[in-house]
């Protein structure tokens, strides 16, 4: 996958807070970054899908009422 360029200001103490991490973990400062990024892109994805389920099963009892038994098998 081709890279892109990506400049960012942290202060001081965060760049050195990088840094240690990066350290280590036996890894980049680029890579530390690149994993953090990820990593919180994917709990937000995960974090969506179990706000989507308990949202589901809050009004279950609606959408039964209104798409229930007379509506099964189609679209």
């Amino acid at each position: 996958m081709p890279k892109t360029q990506l400049n960012v200001r942290v202060d001081e103490a965060t760049a050195e807070a990088a840094r240690q991490r990066a350290l280590q973990r036996g890894m980049s400062v680029n890579r530390y970054i690149e994993e953090l990024v990820r990593q919180d892109a994917g709990e937000v994805g995960h974090t969506f899908v179990e706000a989507a389920a308990d949202f589901m099963k809050q009004y279950e009892s609606v959408f039964a009422e209104e798409f229930g038994a007379e509506r099964k098998g189609t679209r």
